[in-house]
């Protein structure tokens, strides 16, 4: 098949589906606004539209329309029903898949009655919609209840990338706590940071040699950086708990640096660093909101707290601190958990089957979704 998709360059995860289907041997085409370091696979064509985000979304619409009548692929997809999703619009192009995200589908709509209109549209025209949870896609059918095709598709882990650490990597005097995500209030690193503190100094005051130190490892870079650092400091934390943006190809090893994994986030669409963090063999702390709950099996993988609760954050954290056998036997089982629902290989597989599907519509041909 010839694919096209339509969506950002600097995105990590758009570029794997990208690299993905390029591998199984397809014609992939990445058509974007957003340049980006991410590597792509030699069988990836990359066209750059002329006009960057957020201008871009309107004003590449001829350019993009252009670039579709050239290839007339059997598919377009397009990732985020927001800005991308508009663009994608404008094209005119079907058969068209789209893939929400998160913000896209929970945040924008409620930006004002225009933006409403825009997403709701966006699915309405699409002739395929993908989400990566279930609690996404039930969102995604209230905006939109008349939706044809709404199928769930996760971001996999490819599970031979996030191996667990070998016993000889053990340290039973220093257990490290750590999170992989943006460094945004949305994402909850405030809450992480006093509960860490919080924790640490629990075990400190049982003076026990059973209790271990904690160390912060924040892996990640975002709009709330300064702020997060000031109050990081004001927590009598150093600047070097915060460990700045990594390549996603250096995920592995840093979660295997970890004893811990934590995201305890006040919004989140599905969960794609938990269930690496899994997959890695790591016990989970999470939050109770979005597609989180779906990606842990609570008190086997990991521990569900309430959103923005520090002290129960803090006493999950401390209860697996005290427990390495627990932390073991929870990071075994939710490497088993991705084994049986998240695997890359397996996820691929469905997108493949829908790209097939839609394709059957035939390259550049208007379709209708059903009313």
């Amino acid at each position: 098949m010839r694919i096209a998709i339509l969506s950002g360059r600097n995105s990590v995860h758009a570029v794997r589906w990208t690299n993905e289907m390029a591998r199984r041997g397809h014609d992939v085409h990445l058509i974007s606004v957003h340049p980006g370091n991410e590597p792509l696979d030699p069988g990836v064509t990359l066209h750059m539209l002329p006009y960057g985000a957020p201008a871009g979304y309107v004003a590449s619409g001829l350019a993009l329309r252009r670039v579709l009548r050239q290839l007339l692929p059997d598919v377009l997809h397009v990732h985020h029903a927001g800005g991308y999703g508009v663009l994608g619009q404008l094209s005119g192009y079907h058969p068209r898949i789209v893939s929400v995200w998160g913000a896209d589908v929970f945040l924008v709509p409620s930006t004002s009655p225009v933006h409403h209109w825009l997403i709701v549209r966006t699915l309405k025209t699409a002739d395929w919609v993908c989400s990566t949870s279930a609690v996404m896609a039930v969102r995604t059918r209230v905006l939109c209840p008349e939706l044809p095709h709404l199928s769930v598709v996760p971001f996999g882990v490819e599970m031979e990338k996030f191996q667990p650490r070998t016993g000889a990597d053990v340290r039973p005097r220093r257990v490290i706590v750590g999170a992989v995500k943006q460094l945004s209030m949305l994402y909850g690193v405030d809450v992480l940071l006093r509960a860490f503190v919080k924790a640490r100094d629990v075990l400190r005051r049982l003076n026990s040699p059973e209790a271990p130190e904690l160390e912060l490892r924040i892996i990640g870079d975002g709009p709330d950086r300064q702020a997060l650092v000031a109050l990081a400091q004001q927590l009598g934390l150093p600047e070097s708990v915060f460990y700045g943006r990594a390549p996603h190809a250096q995920i592995p090893s840093l979660l295997r640096e970890m004893d811990i994994f934590v995201a305890v986030k006040r919004a989140e669409s599905f969960g794609v660093a938990v269930i690496e963090a899994s997959a890695t063999g790591l016990p989970v702390v999470v939050s109770d909101v979005g597609g989180l709950p779906e990606v842990v099996a609570a008190d086997v993988t990991g521990f569900i707290v309430p959103a923005e609760d520090v002290a129960a954050t803090a006493a999950a954290i401390i209860t697996l601190a005290l427990n390495p056998d627990l932390r073991e036997t929870m990071g075994a089982a939710g490497r088993r958990l991705v084994e049986e629902r998240y695997t890359w290989s397996r996820n691929a597989d469905t997108m493949e089957e829908i790209y097939r599907e839609v394709a059957r519509i035939g390259p550049g041909r208007v379709h209708r979704p059903m009313a």
